[in-house]
């Protein structure tokens, strides 16, 4: 097992029903000993729980059957470990069978950004939690894309773990070794570490809305230039999704802390020359034209390939004194389609 933080927070995966009760009932009972309120949630009361140990249902804990809702999530887990404390207890321990909550992409995405945002609670409180996928019918996809969000796990195909920093928001924590597996899954680790869920998420957009969507969402975050820059850098990138890629060109937006960032991805394969967008292209009617100036106005671009195609990350801002003009009513009705 891949451990950093003994036994705070674990992504343990099985192959056999069997494993999952030896290993919970011995999880479950350390925490029975420590005093900690002890959880299982699953589908259903497996029947085997130690005494002390109470069954709370995976709908009742998680909401199963929609997607997770990060935020309202480990909102809920902060309030249950002030409850356990307040009834005499030394923290909380939850044992989660979450392969019920993983079966979709949807469900993967919004379950992953949970998992990295908890592990930031996790890291400051007293609260310890496995999070148990079968891997038989949760996929190998799945188990790696959640695993390399915890500090532990007995994955071991997965060899890195990349954390938010919970003394440093904005900062990440990377550990372990970066192999071949982890082209495939550093890229989607460093998009579930946003703290939120994005401002905007639409699909199959074109140029000019993807301007329009930007400019809603990053009014008040960033300086007028800088927005300028990313708006121009959105609408080329768009555009050669569009021209070069393949549908669905989708293109999501964050914005917090005086900063924007914006992925757009689609399902081709992304540029063929490892430096396009690093040189300057001939003219404006040149392949990597779009890119180069994106390069240029962008504080930061990163390309990567992604299990479903090509995805490019841009971002600007950072500067200390822009952000608290940030404005909810552009972004919540950005994301609408409003705005």
């Amino acid at each position: 097992m891949r451990t950093e933080a003994a036994d705070q927070h674990i992504c343990w995966t099985y192959d056999d029903r069997r494993e999952l009760s030896a290993y919970a009932r011995s999880y479950l009972a350390a925490g029975i000993a420590a005093g900690e309120r002890v959880w299982f949630a699953g589908p259903g009361d497996p029947g085997w729980l130690p005494a002390g140990a109470e069954f709370v249902s995976l709908e009742s804990t998680y909401a199963a059957g929609a997607a997770v809702d990060p935020n309202a999530q480990v909102a809920a887990y902060a309030a249950a470990t002030e409850a356990a404390l307040a009834a005499g207890h030394t923290g909380l321990r939850v044992f989660a069978d979450c392969t019920a909550l993983v079966r979709t992409g949807a469900g993967l995405d919004a379950f992953a950004r949970y998992e990295a945002l908890v592990d930031r609670y996790i890291a400051v409180a007293p609260m310890r939690a496995v999070c148990a996928l079968y891997r038989p019918e949760a996929g190998d996809r799945a188990v790696g894309e959640l695993a390399c969000l915890h500090p532990a796990t007995n994955a071991g195909d997965v060899r890195f773990a990349l954390r938010g920093d919970p003394g440093s928001p904005g900062t990440a924590l990377l550990s372990g070794e970066l192999d071949g597996d982890a082209e495939r899954l550093f890229p989607a680790a460093l998009g579930r570490l946003q703290r939120h869920a994005p401002a905007a998420d639409v699909a199959d957009v074109a140029p000019g809305e993807a301007r329009r969507i930007v400019r809603a969402v990053g009014q008040g975050c960033v300086g007028p230039a800088k927005l300028d820059d990313l708006t121009l850098a959105v609408s080329e990138i768009v555009a050669n999704a569009h021209r070069y890629g393949r549908p669905p060109v989708r293109v999501r937006v964050w914005a917090a802390d005086g900063r924007v960032v914006v992925t757009v991805d689609d399902a081709g394969p992304g540029p063929k020359d490892p430096f396009a967008g690093l040189l300057a292209a001939p003219s404006e009617r040149s392949a990597g034209f779009g890119l180069w100036i994106t390069h240029q106005v962008c504080d930061h671009v990163s390309l990567q390939r992604t299990p479903d195609g090509f995805a490019l990350r841009m971002t600007v801002g950072g500067q200390a004194g822009w952000g608290a003009g940030c404005s909810r009513a552009a972004r919540s009705s950005a994301a609408s389609g409003r705005a």
